[in-house]
């Protein structure tokens, strides 16, 4: 089999109607909102605030903000129009496969199974560390040693009760959704509300702190691959101090692409997966900018706590029970977070055996949930077993790197698209092309370039394995490769009973 032969549009639709595979359509555009809120919306605006305005951009993280949120645009606009024209599970592993043929298909799959997995292990260790505070602040104090790296039982309990919530079907988790992503916006709501209050407009000057000033107290981070090329010498403040910062509150945007797995379960795809990811990154924006307007404003950029700028700034005016409420905030945010990663991971891992490159057992959906029970219950443990007992803290810049890998697949698969399927019928369609892609790919590789070497050679490594589990497994059982072999074999024997009846 040709290795760049694609998977039609045509054969991935009717894939979604077989008896047994199919998926249970009950989300709106509303729900597809609120998933994408609550997958973006983590630790992200509670930690990166203070780092990338105590080290890099002062009050102008503002800017860095609305320069993150046009650089995921570029790739949203992408995702937009491949979801609602191929409204199937898999999100960029179905897309590729649809363009850039099955190779490519696994390599960008492979990427998001570890992507998703490590994401919701990752945060899952994160959500133990807020659980513990919060405890200790209720009066209950927890032993360290079910919640530190290595043996994280706490961790594991709460990716393992997500995944029963998962396993309870696509409405019973929308719903649970829906109720924490309002207790945290609502909490956002009032760091930004109350925090006004307390607003000194000194604290703005000057808003672009000029290069080579003194910043919040940091350890150095590690250098970038760019930085190791000799192509960046980094370096806070300034105009480059707030791109420096752009790539950096960049990754606080990451996950508005996981609703795009939601496609098949989605009751008007062509119209609501464009309104449910543009919806939930026009807020997530509108919040990132207005949060770090307020904190810079209640205290001096040099000033600001780079581990938890927002608890310590309303500590520093003398209101720690709103302190309390951030943590509170922060333990919300990272369970939708960890929820919606494990929802994407599964509908990933279930397209992937739904093709036959994963055992094709997992692409069994329940009757009575609508969702792939097996696959859910399968990757929700490794999940645990995961956040339970990997050092994740370095690892996690992993899944980085694999969510700018498929933004790029994605945006490259538009143009090819549109050149092989022009009169394909698409509800939304990126303008101006192959302009918008390609500025999305450069803006991709150009935050990929600043993520640390390690962090490259980790990637490599991964996909090298991925190529051995495609060779060894995935090749031999593919859906496309044995599905073609029975259609060439009964042609082969139709052409030869005609041949002996002449």
């Amino acid at each position: 089999m040709n290795l760049t032969r694609t998977k039609t549009v045509e054969q991935s639709m009717r894939d979604t109607e077989e008896p047994g595979h199919k998926l249970r359509r009950s989300l709106s555009a509303l729900d597809l909102t609120v998933f994408g809120v609550g997958v973006v919306i983590g630790t992200g605006i509670f930690v990166l605030t203070g780092e990338a305005a105590g080290v890099e951009a002062g009050p102008a993280v503002a800017l860095s903000f609305v320069v993150a949120g046009i650089a995921c645009a570029l790739a949203a606009v992408c995702y937009a129009e491949f979801a609602s024209t191929v409204p199937v599970a898999g999100s960029a592993y179905t897309f590729s496969y649809a363009t850039l043929g099955e190779v490519f298909a696994w390599i960008i799959g492979w990427d998001l199974i570890l992507e998703l997995a490590l994401g919701s292990a990752t945060v899952a260790s994160g959500w133990s560390t807020y659980f513990a505070d919060v405890a200790k602040q209720a009066g209950i104090t927890l032993p360290e040693s079910i919640y530190s790296d290595g043996h994280n039982l706490v961790a594991a309990a709460i990716v393992l009760v997500l995944t029963g919530v998962i396993c309870l079907g696509i409405n019973v988790s929308a719903k649970v959704n829906a109720v924490i992503v309002t207790i945290k916006v609502g909490i956002v709501l009032l760091v930004i509300v109350a925090g006004l209050f307390f607003i000194k407009v000194s604290n703005y000057s000057p808003f672009i702190p000029p290069a080579g000033s003194q910043g919040a107290k940091s350890d150095p981070p590690d250098p970038s691959l760019l930085q190791d090329l000799g192509l960046s010498t980094g370096g806070p403040f300034g105009i480059a101090g707030i791109i420096t910062a752009a790539a950096l509150v960049f990754f606080a945007f990451i996950g508005f692409d996981v609703v795009a797995t939601a496609a098949e379960e989605t009751k008007n795809p062509q119209r609501d997966l464009p309104r449910g990811i543009f919806g939930s990154l026009a807020i997530c924006t509108v919040l990132y900018v207005a949060v770090s307007l307020v904190i810079t404003g209640m205290v001096k950029y040099d000033k600001i706590s780079v581990e938890a700028p927002l608890a310590e700034a309303f500590r520093s005016v003398g209101k720690p029970t709103i302190a309390t409420i951030i943590s509170i905030g922060a333990l919300a945010g990272l369970t939708t977070v960890m929820m919606i990663l494990m929802i994407g991971q599964s509908r990933v891992f279930f397209a992937m055996a739904r093709d036959r490159l994963l055992p094709p057992t997992f692409a069994t959906v329940n009757e009575r949930t609508g969702t792939p029970l097996r696959t859910t219950v399968t990757t929700g443990v490794v999940i645990a077993v995961m956040a339970a007992l990997l050092p994740l803290e370095e690892l996690a810049k992993l899944v980085n790197i694999g969510t700018l890998f498929a933004f790029i697949v994605v945006s490259i698969g538009v143009v090819i698209l549109r050149r092989t399927q022009p009169d394909l019928e698409r509800s939304f369609r990126v303008p101006m092309v192959p302009l918008v892609p390609i500025l999305s790919v450069l803006a991709s590789f150009y935050l990929m370039l600043n993520l640390t070497t390690v962090t490259w050679f980790r990637f490599f490594v991964w996909m090298a394995v991925g190529l051995v589990v495609y060779a060894l497994y995935g090749y031999r059982h593919s859906r496309l490769r044995t599905d073609g072999a029975d259609v060439d074999l009964r042609d082969r024997e139709v052409a030869a009973r005609s041949g002996n009846r002449r």
